[in-house]
């Protein structure tokens, strides 16, 4: 068994805000006794667009924040999927920064996918990666590719992922459904395909957003086959906590797909 947490906590009001929430989720995460935290997507310094003002991309913020939050992450002694962003040579790419338990940095997964909407503020990433914990391999598929590519989420499992995070952010539009129980036949897509990421693949699928009022979308952590093992009230802050059993996390049906 291994245990995960995921920060299902507001949007930050400030970049400097990002870094303190996430400060605070660690220590509240490592009392818990997980050995993994996921943030949602793009969560430091905040994710850019839907209405939301942003200040300018910032790299030199972004390396203290970083190191902020890999320091705290090593004082927890627990591994970190943080949602932020990077600069590399002048583009701004939408990211996942991965933090060991010891406090180094293991390494960045990019949005590969990036939704239509997104093509004035970030550019498409490009490969893909998996990464270790312990006993705990795993990838990272973010918000728009999770839902809508199966094969990233597909490349994960079939390279050795028992679970794959899903970093994202969606929040209520007017007029929107909102739901009370995951996976509402009344609801959205969205809640449904993360069954299917898991089903599909044979792994866990752990889904994480901000907590919002309305939110059409909550964190959540489905089993290897498609099953709901745990989810978080819509709107309610806190720490998804969730044991998982890597050895049920076969990717028998990934590797029977002829290609990913």
């Amino acid at each position: 068994m291994f245990r995960i947490a995921l920060a299902n906590i507001r949007f930050p009001a400030t970049p400097e805000e990002s870094v303190r929430l996430a400060v605070q989720a660690i220590a509240h995460a490592s009392i818990e006794r997980a050995g993994i935290i996921c943030f949602p997507e793009c969560f430091t310094p905040g994710y850019r667009g839907m209405g939301r003002p942003a200040p300018p991309p910032d790299p030199a913020f972004l390396e203290r924040a970083w190191s902020a939050i890999a320091a705290a992450a090593a004082k927890a002694a627990l591994a970190v999927v943080l949602g932020t962003e990077r600069v590399v040579d002048n583009a701004l790419f939408a990211t996942a920064l991965v933090i060991n338990r010891d406090g180094t940095i293991a390494g960045f997964q990019d949005k590969v996918q990036i939704d239509p909407s997104e093509e004035g503020t970030y550019s498409p990433g490009s490969g893909r990666r998996v990464f270790q914990t312990g006993p705990l391999t795993f990838g990272i598929a973010i918000c728009h590719e999770g839902w809508r590519y199966p094969e990233t989420v597909r490349w994960a499992v079939r390279h050795g992922a028992h679970i794959v995070f899903h970093p994202h952010f969606h929040e209520a539009e007017p007029g929107v459904y909102r739901p009370s129980s995951f996976a509402d036949p009344a609801n959205s897509f969205h809640e449904k395909a993360a069954l299917c990421r898991a089903a599909e693949n044979t792994c866990y699928f752990a889904t994480v957003n901000f907590a919002s009022a309305g939110s059409p979308t909550t964190s959540a952590v489905v089993r290897p086959d498609g099953t709901l093992l745990s989810y978080q009230p819509y709107g309610k802050q806190g720490l998804l906590i969730a044991d998982i059993d890597i050895t049920t996390a076969t990717g028998l049906l990934a590797a029977r797909c002829k290609s990913v």
